[in-house]
């Protein structure tokens, strides 16, 4: 069915929170494995991929960053060879343009030789240690003194993407609720009661898929509101075309051990553009994407959080120079001209902003690992930030396991869909 339209006694098996990417990617597995399932995907939004979906840089991760072992590290891998499949047979173009994580400093190698280490463990292909000679090759106008090349690092268009997910919702009989927002969840004894901004339905069983707004939905279902989400806005700036030519593909520095954030890198766009950043900032608002854009609300949550009075204090001094940053056109250019020297300020012009969702502890340790929760009749995702949209197909069906697991799917419907 189509978007829009009345939740009121819409009733359904199960209802999914979120009609971004990880939420329709979810939506399209269970449909694929459930044909006779009454499936429902609710978005307070217009139209789908409205957030983090449809602003982030779009780029295919390819697994170097994560930790051995870790959620993220299984389903970046397994989750990018999956969207490579699948834009193959859906049509949707992609560009494997590589990466290059650059050193500029002595300082630089023992961290930058340990994300080498993650990526063989974490069986990333093609990954590769070079010098400077094979740099410039790559990134003629780069400056390192060593470098990860990740030849199989590309970029799509995960609005795209996101769009053909919700295609494959709709055609296996799905419905996505637009412009129905959730105001209240009510456990019951064989089902669970949501309330929304369009009336109220009965649905068996629950997903949580909501992003920046996953904390305060797993609440309205009584489930714990730690970890909490914080939003980071990132800013980025686009390279004026006369001057694309100093950067060929995407270009990373090597992450500071000190700051939980990748930093300022060079990011090309399916539409050929070129972005520098982003930036990582507070956001005074879960959809603050401008500067001044405040929700007292929000604002008030996360600084009067425990967790993050934490983080603000052991982080202080580089939260300011992000801040300082983040006004000064000169700065953030400072910050790309680590490894492309020839950039200047007036080579670029302001860009979009997007936010990332990312949950922290009370301790005021940032999650790291993506972060699944299941508790009766209710499944949330409580941490996907970076790389859930490379991810997307890995983490459906890992909610799709658990949901056929923990709900019995199998027993009820797919003998339904047989008989």
């Amino acid at each position: 069915m189509n978007s829009n339209g009345s939740a009121e006694g819409h009733n359904t098996d199960i209802a999914i929170i979120g009609a971004g990417i990880v939420g329709l990617a979810t939506a399209r597995t269970l449909l694929k494995r459930y044909p006779t399932l009454r499936l429902t995907v609710l978005d307070k939004e217009p139209a789908i991929a409205q957030h983090q979906t449809g602003r982030n840089s779009g780029v295919l991760h390819s697994g170097i960053y994560y930790t051995p072992g870790s959620l993220k590290a299984r389903m970046c891998v397994q989750g990018k060879a999956s969207l490579i499949q699948y834009c193959e047979e859906r049509g949707i173009p992609y560009n494997l343009c590589g990466k290059v994580i650059v050193a500029t400093e002595e300082a630089e190698i023992p961290r930058l030789e340990e994300l080498y280490r993650r990526g063989i463990a974490n069986g990333v292909p093609g990954v590769e240690m070079i010098g400077t000679e094979r740099l410039r090759e790559i990134e003629p106008h780069a400056n390192g003194i060593k470098a990860i090349y990740s030849p199989q690092t590309g970029i799509v268009d995960y609005e795209k993407v996101t769009e053909a997910y919700a295609e494959e919702v709709r055609e296996a009989g799905g419905t996505i609720l637009t412009s129905c927002g959730v105001t209240a969840i009510d456990r019951q004894a064989n089902a669970v009661r949501v309330q929304t901004t369009t009336g109220a339905f009965t649905t068996r069983f629950l997903i949580g898929c909501a992003g920046v707004y996953a904390d305060r939905v797993a609440a309205m279902s009584g489930a714990p509101r730690d970890p909490r989400i914080i939003p980071f806005r990132g800013d980025y700036y686009i390279l004026k075309p006369e001057r694309q030519r100093l950067i060929r593909a995407l270009i990373y520095p090597v992450p500071d051990p000190e700051f939980p954030f990748l930093g300022v890198h060079s990011t090309l766009r399916m539409d050929g553009s070129m972005w520098l950043g982003p930036n990582a900032v507070l956001a005074f608002g879960r959809e603050g994407y401008k500067r001044w854009n405040i929700n007292p609300q929000d604002l008030w949550e996360a600084v009067s959080y425990r967790g993050f009075q934490s983080l603000a204090l052991k982080y202080w001094r580089m939260g300011m120079d992000e801040m300082i940053r983040d006004f000064s056109k000169d700065l953030f250019v400072k910050a790309a001209q680590r490894f492309v020297p020839e950039i200047r300020p007036e080579d670029v012009v302001e860009g979009p902003a997007g936010i990332r969702a990312q949950a922290l502890a009370s301790d005021g340790n940032l999650v790291d690992d993506f972060v699944f929760n299941q508790d009766g009749r209710i499944i949330h995702v409580r941490n996907a930030p970076s790389p859930a949209a490379t991810s997307s197909l890995a983490i459906g069906n890992s909610i799709a396991d658990t949901a056929s697991q923990t709900f019995e799917l199998d027993t009820q419907y797919r003998a339904m869909a047989m008989s």
